[in-house]
């Protein structure tokens, strides 16, 4: 399919949304109960706006950044998104090596339909994360470590709100459910009687995963791995401390793409409550909302090291593949350059929160 109108995030979104069938187009874009703080996610980034300076040489323009000291060519990674072949046949190994063609950083979920392996064998040379849902089981747990250290990731992302699973209304009116003929991959090789290999029951993960990830069992994680730990979910100040004192090494703020509980503030108007609490001791990294490269310039301004974005690449992977995906993240890159280069601004580790302020009110 030819891609080259496209022109921003939004044109895949329609597009995608147009060509997926309604169940599967409401699995990626919904949210929870009223899609309040889905609404919001994006919403907020559009109240703040951009000062930019002046009479800067901005001919020379510095995109590379590191997270946890591994470099990527630009600050905009790809967010764990589950049942990615639900967009596409090649599903996350398309968007694998699409991130990998870029030289930026992939998390892959738990709730993947391509295995840890199968990924680290197909493509290598990608900067791969895992994002780790905790076990009821400690030895289940245990395992995905193990899964995700044999593959060679470089951190686990642990999630942290999703005590129990969100209420989702456009999943329940549409009777979402799992095409037979596709398998959580990542889960499939536990060792535990509780999967049925044969069927596929969406549900069974409330029956596996812990309810609630507490101090301890982070702690608990960090005496099972040497990787570092990204605290995912975290959404004040005061979680953001706790999750550094319990042993992880970075910060996500996440609200589970308004996938959980509805209602709660956009991350964008959370970011610098959590950065300042975080106080230089560890990267700060945000999704949630994200569609221009302009938002990525007021993230970067506000304190996060790094954007990941979830809905965006899958509208591109559902549109043309691996093609797609790698197209909305180049779309995102090329907006970010721009950006910065209208803004004043040369290095994306160098971004002044001067640069970001409220819209007027009339």
């Amino acid at each position: 399919m030819a891609t080259s109108t496209y022109a921003c995030v939004r044109d895949y979104e329609r597009q995608a949304l147009s060509l997926l069938d309604r169940q599967t187009g409401d699995f990626f874009y919904g949210g929870a109960d009223n899609e309040q703080t889905l609404s919001d996610n994006t919403a907020d980034f559009k109240r703040l706006r951009l000062r930019p300076r002046m009479m800067v040489d901005v001919s020379n323009i510095n995109m590379k950044t590191t997270l946890l000291g591994q470099e990527v060519a630009f600050p905009v990674c790809v967010a764990p998104t589950g049942i990615q072949k639900l967009a596409h046949p090649d599903g996350e190994l398309a968007m694998a090596r699409a991130s990998a063609s870029l030289g930026t950083c992939m998390c892959l979920s738990t709730g993947s339909t391509v295995s840890l392996g199968e990924l680290a064998e197909n493509v290598p040379e990608l900067l791969l994360w895992f994002q780790l849902y905790v076990c009821k089981d400690r030895d289940l747990t245990r395992q995905l470590v193990k899964q995700a250290e044999r593959a060679g990731c470089k951190a686990l992302v642990l999630t942290l709100d999703r005590s129990m699973h969100g209420n989702r209304r456009r999943n329940i009116r549409n009777k979402f459910s799992i095409p037979p003929h596709l398998r959580f991959k990542i889960l499939d090789s536990l060792e535990t009687p509780l999967l049925d290999k044969k069927g596929n029951d969406y549900a069974f993960l409330n029956t596996i995963f812990k309810v609630t990830v507490t101090c301890e069992y982070i702690r608990w994680i960090t005496t099972i791995t040497d990787l570092p730990i990204v605290a995912k979910g975290v959404m004040s100040g005061v979680d953001a401390v706790k999750a550094l004192e319990s042993g992880c090494k970075a910060i996500y703020v996440s609200n589970h793409g308004g996938r959980q509980l509805d209602e709660v503030p956009s991350t964008i108007s959370v970011l610098s409550e959590v950065v300042k609490a975080v106080n230089g001791r560890a990267e700060v990294y945000l999704d949630g909302g994200v569609r221009t490269g302009t938002d990525v310039l007021k993230a970067l301004a506000l304190g996060a090291r790094a954007v990941f974005v979830g809905r965006p690449p899958v509208y591109g992977l559902a549109v043309a593949g691996e093609e797609g995906a790698r197209n909305v993240l180049t779309i995102l890159r090329n907006e970010l350059k721009l950006a910065m280069q209208l803004s004043g601004v040369t290095d994306v580790e160098d971004v002044p929160q001067s640069l970001v302020t409220y819209a007027a009110r009339l």
